[in-house]
């Protein structure tokens, strides 16, 4: 591996540190969002909002995880 490639290796492992980072973030969000609300009741929208929301980190998470352990960004 050259050194560009070493190089774009840890940016890389940044940017998905970063990912988990910000996904926790958002959950931790979408938490106190919930239990605040439970005293009103939540939107069916609101709900299957948030669960395509969560399901669409969750495939970029395992993206970016594929695309690490492979090695190669696209």
């Amino acid at each position: 591996m050259s050194i560009e490639g070493m190089r774009s290796q840890k940016y890389s492992i940044g940017i998905f540190v970063f990912l988990i980072i910000a996904t926790l973030f958002f959950l931790v969000l979408c938490g106190i969002y919930f239990l605040a609300g439970r005293n009103k009741s939540i939107k069916k929208g609101e709900i299957i909002l948030f669960l395509w929301i969560i399901l669409g980190v969750l495939a970029a998470i395992t993206f970016g995880a594929m695309q690490l352990l492979e090695g190669q960004l696209f």
